[in-house]
């Protein structure tokens, strides 16, 4: 199956070149970080060391926009639900018949906001920096995980990619049919629900064709051997490094700011 729409990002980048295993240790140390308290200074550095790292990963913010736009939305619909709902401390900030947001919701809302847009970009940054070969084989040579897990990994990984590419696809046959020209809000609501649901239909026709062909393939059976070695470099120390000092410098910092929260509290 293609990669082609990684090539831009596979070439000559320093986190392509780390073992999947050790950026998989840092977003999970980073993610154990942000999940452990509810404020939003942990959420800040966590967010600018991100925006920091990206020359690491070949795109530009606008780039890095394009991909992540529905994730920037539900933020913002996540920190707009909290402050709306969460308990009112502090002064009244605006107040319009039953929508009351006071200094303390609207600080969670933030918090919340930010905190879902730090725990994304981990994931993002590995999807983007990773191949899913080299995945696969990391997690079954280092982490020795069951194949049937290994390879569903390596299959979403896969699928992933297509579902990237069948989305614009969907997007150009639509328009050359004419469907979406209408430019109201209500019809891009209708456009987006129709590309929507064909692409879902497209997802469960390619798994249902790769799970087949996986188990025709008797992938999972007998006695694996490896085409190539998955090895750890001293890249691999400084990713896993930097996953570490990410994470308890977002921790230092919100108990410094005095704005650490317990999850558990």
């Amino acid at each position: 199956m293609s990669t082609d729409h990684l090539t831009p990002v596979l070439t000559g980048r320093t986190l392509v070149r780390a073992n999947p295993v050790s950026k998989l240790f840092a977003a999970a140390v980073i993610t154990l970080a942000l999940m452990s308290s509810i404020d939003w200074v942990s959420a800040v550095v966590v967010l600018v060391c991100e925006v920091a790292l990206m020359p690491l990963l070949g795109i530009s913010v606008w780039g890095l926009f394009r991909r992540i736009w529905p994730l920037l939305i539900a933020a913002l619909i996540g920190a707009y639900g909290t402050a709306l709902l969460a308990a009112k401390t502090g002064e009244v900030l605006l107040e319009l018949g039953p929508v009351l947001f006071t200094e303390g919701s609207v600080a969670a809302g933030v918090a919340v906001g930010l905190r879902a847009l730090a725990l994304a970009l981990p994931g993002i940054f590995i999807v983007l920096t990773t191949d899913p070969t080299d995945l696969a084989d990391a997690l079954a040579q280092k982490l020795r995980l069951p194949h049937r897990f290994v390879l569903g990994a390596l299959a979403a990984l896969r699928l992933v990619g297509l579902l990237m590419e069948q989305w614009e696809s969907l997007g150009l046959a639509r328009h050359a049919r004419g469907v979406g020209s209408d430019r109201s809000v209500s019809a891009r609501i209708r456009n987006l629900l129709g590309q929507s649901f064909g692409l879902i239909v497209q997802a469960i026709r390619r798994a249902t064709r790769l799970a087949t062909a996986m188990e025709a393939r008797g992938f999972g059976g007998g006695t694996r051997t490896w085409a190539r070695e998955s090895t750890f470099s001293p890249l691999d120390a400084v990713v896993a490094g930097v996953g570490l000092l990410v994470a308890g410098g977002a921790v230092t910092a919100a108990v410094l700011a005095c704005t650490w929260n317990f999850i558990l509290s």
